[in-house]
């Protein structure tokens, strides 16, 4: 298997790729310290988080939105302007899944965060992840130059909301900037960040 991004390639992720990439994506928040927050016991994280990515940014796999590495191990799913994340079937996973003492904290996280997005036309990268036995190794600034690339081509802005403070200068290097942070109740807390349009 790759070991270095030189050998590897970002291409089309397809509805046919949903199970593989899920397995990554899933495997890459493991350490996450909402995704923890939100799902502590180990046995609820494994079968919450495929769906909870499902709701947040699967409709890139049928959009053509979606991309990952040719070996599977990365992962990043992305919305165009005109594309939103499922937000009925994400607060149904919550309420089904997450502990009661924490449902009103985390639906007031989500609201928060929906509010954040920016008015003017932006992709949004609802998640994106590297298996951990590949992280470290540049998979996630090959996934991020591939489709910015596209972006700036059409001359539209980005955006994302940060997870973990760790990923934020990776974010950085990219031309994204921290635009607000969020936090409700005992939650980690988001960064949301914003990189604007090139001209």
């Amino acid at each position: 298997m790759p070991t270095t991004v030189e050998t590897l390639e970002v291409v089309p992720a397809t509805p046919d790729d949903r199970s593989r990439c899920g397995a990554s994506l899933t495997a890459a928040f493991v350490n996450d310290p909402l995704m923890r927050w939100m799902f502590p016991d180990a046995e609820t994280y494994f079968a919450a988080v495929p769906q909870v990515m499902r709701h947040f940014g699967g409709s890139a796999f049928e959009l053509g939105t979606a991309s990952c590495t040719d070996d599977f191990a990365g992962t990043a799913l992305w919305l165009a302007p005109d594309q939103t994340v499922d937000e009925e079937g994400l607060g149904g996973v919550m309420a089904e899944a997450v502990p009661p003492e924490r449902l009103g904290d985390i639906f007031g996280l989500l609201e928060l965060v929906g509010a954040s997005h920016p008015e003017v036309d932006h992709w949004y990268l609802p998640c994106m992840g590297v298996d951990p036995c590949r992280q470290g190794l540049g998979y996630g600034s090959l996934l991020l130059s591939s489709t910015l690339a596209e972006i700036d081509r059409d001359g539209v802005a980005a955006y994302l909301e940060s997870s973990n403070p760790r990923n934020v200068p990776l974010y950085e290097r990219f031309g994204f900037q921290v635009v607000a942070e969020i936090q409700s109740g005992d939650s980690p807390t988001i960064y949301p960040m914003l990189r604007a349009a090139t001209a």
